[in-house]
């Protein structure tokens, strides 16, 4: 709405002096930028000089207190109805959230998890700006927001990103630090999946002849393709944990980047049955740290809660090791490490370490192994993620199933 013509000249000279004050109804109504929204407000004073300087340094005082974000809707403007539809947030800046927040949330993450949301917390933060109020952030800031986390991130890194995101504006809007509807705008980008990429058994073979220099390396690749363990549990593997009487191994920990011992993935020990390459491979390496000294580690089960362990590394960088100071156990950047030289000196195409246990599932699936015993050795609820992700490898051998029920059917044994 437009000011309305004044009684007098002197009036309208004195009004167009001051910025954001126009006349509405007869009376002075001030009019401001609070959390990218437009307000107006009537101060119900007629129009006059004295009026007019009063509601100039009313609204300079109300600027200043929104740049320094101690501005109070309701006690400058109690009777007003936006008193309770503009002050249901407070003002808070995005650094100081987050650094609130995550505590809060850390009591509930393993150490290596928490500094993975930290370092997302602080990127996302940075990129939004430290010092920017909560309460005026809009879904359009986020939507920009996913546009830089993925102008040079991949989009798993970036959905990553926003779904850490997401929980701390969860948290925003539930103690009415911002606006609702803010982590909904944190949408994840859609992701291609990729197929596992299994080996041959010729490629199998070109690891362990060309590309293995060290018979723990051969071992532990053979243990780990027919075991479709993974990385981290491989690494945590004990001498103890080996039962070579009843043919298998109990994953009861894994291990992660930064050497600290978990439960395994699903929280759940499990039992692996080996087979003879399996067998062989352990033996190898039972032997290899055969004069080891049993080491005590702590193994978390959660945040609060771990236990004490006295074991023997089964696969141990001191094996091989040619200096004094060394770690006892190899961790999954360092297996990386390991495997990407040992791909590179047998001549087969590069693959992540985790392909071993694709191999692993593929190998069983394309021998039209039983669905729940695969599903149980890999460590999975059910066999439902196999036939997600391993759908290509069972339709492969549909034919061929088929063509062995049909016999099955017409066999003297199952005939009614």
């Amino acid at each position: 709405m437009g000011r309305e013509r004044t009684a007098g000249s002197g009036l309208e000279a004195e009004l167009a002096k001051h910025r954001g004050l126009e006349i509405h109804g007869g009376y002075i109504r001030i009019v401001f930028m609070w959390r990218r929204i437009r307000c107006r407000e009537s101060l119900g004073l007629p129009v006059t000089k004295a009026n007019i300087k009063h509601a100039a340094l009313l609204r300079a005082a109300i600027t200043h207190e929104i740049k320094t974000g101690r501005f109070d809707y309701g006690r400058h403007f109690p009777d007003s109805k936006n008193a309770t539809n503009y002050s249901n947030v407070k003002d808070e800046r995005l650094a100081t959230l987050v650094a609130r927040y995550k505590p809060l949330k850390a009591v509930d993450l393993t150490p290596m998890t928490e500094e993975k949301y930290s370092y997302a917390l602080d990127i996302c933060t940075e990129l939004l700006g430290p010092d920017r109020l909560a309460g005026i952030l809009l879904p359009e800031d986020i939507q920009r927001l996913r546009i830089q986390l993925i102008a040079d991130r991949a989009p798993s890194t970036a959905n990553h990103y926003l779904a850490t995101f997401a929980g701390f504006l969860g948290w925003c809007e539930n103690n009415s630090y911002c606006r609702k509807g803010l982590s909904a705008a944190c949408t994840r980008f859609a992701m291609t999946d990729r197929e596992p990429d299994p080996l041959t058994k010729t490629e199998f073979e070109q690891l362990l002849s060309k590309g293995c220099l060290h018979a723990q390396d051969s071992a532990a690749i053979t243990l780990a393709v027919y075991t479709g363990l993974r990385p981290g549990e491989l690494c945590a593997l004990a001498v103890e944990d080996v039962d070579l009487t009843t043919g298998q191994i109990n994953i009861t920990r894994a291990i992660t980047a930064d050497g600290t011992f978990k439960v395994p993935k699903t929280g759940k020990s499990r039992s692996v049955l080996l087979m003879p390459p399996a067998v062989e491979a352990c033996k190898t390496l039972m032997s290899l740290v055969a004069n080891c000294t049993p080491r005590q580690i702590e193994v978390f089960t959660n945040r609060h809660e771990s236990r004490i362990e006295t074991i023997t590394p089964l696969l141990s960088p001191t094996t091989q090791a040619r200096k004094k100071i060394i770690n006892h156990w190899f961790v999954p950047t360092s297996w990386n490490t390991k495997w990407a030289a040992i791909q590179k000196r047998s001549g087969i195409r590069p693959r992540r370490p985790y392909q071993t246990r694709h191999t692993y599932a593929c190998w069983l699936l394309t021998a039209r192994g039983n669905l729940a015993f695969i599903a149980k050795q890999m460590g999975h609820i059910d066999f439902t993620m196999l036939v997600q992700v391993y759908a290509k490898w069972m339709e492969d051998e549909s034919a061929a199933e088929l063509d062995k029920i049909w016999t099955e059917l017409n066999s003297k044994k199952t005939r009614p």
